[in-house]
């Protein structure tokens, strides 16, 4: 008992939240975040929280292992934003769990956001995927997006 014990405190833990989140992924209504617009500019997540720019065109779309730009956004309380951006994505179908992004700096407001952060983005697999953004260690929200057979 004391060794399962040891096991788990050792645990990091947005590792740890990312195996809640394999329970939580199971009862997830998966479908694509909406769109929404702020400025110029459309975007997809949760408006007035999370977003990145994409207007769901060849351009912006997600294929198989193709690399993109990708300009998240995020609105918040000054508290929620210590720490870096990490992201861990998992795949509906296969369960599989990827880390897209890590230890990525938060680059002040932009676009009439309160803090954002420039990425270049690949996900492997067509199929719908669920984006956990993380700040420091605590889950700021998630954003669907479907990845297109190339």
């Amino acid at each position: 008992m004391t060794l399962l014990t040891v096991a788990c405190t050792n645990e990091k833990p947005v590792e740890k939240a990312v195996e809640q989140n394999k329970v939580i992924n199971e009862a997830a209504e998966w479908k694509e975040s909406p769109m929404f617009k702020v400025d110029q500019y459309e975007m997809i997540g949760e408006e007035g929280r999370l977003g990145f720019i994409y207007d769901d065109t060849d351009v912006t779309r997600f294929y198989p292992n193709n690399d993109q730009k990708y300009m998240w956004h995020f609105w918040g309380d000054e508290d929620e934003f210590n720490g870096e951006l990490k992201v861990f994505a998992s795949h509906k179908e296969s369960g599989e769990q990827i880390i897209v992004l890590e230890g990525r700096p938060l680059a002040g407001s932009n676009n009439g956001a309160d803090q954002h952060v420039p990425s270049i983005m690949s996900l492997p697999k067509a199929g719908m995927w669920k984006l956990d953004a993380y700040i420091g260690e605590k889950l700021f929200g998630s954003i669907f997006v479907n990845v297109y057979s190339s």
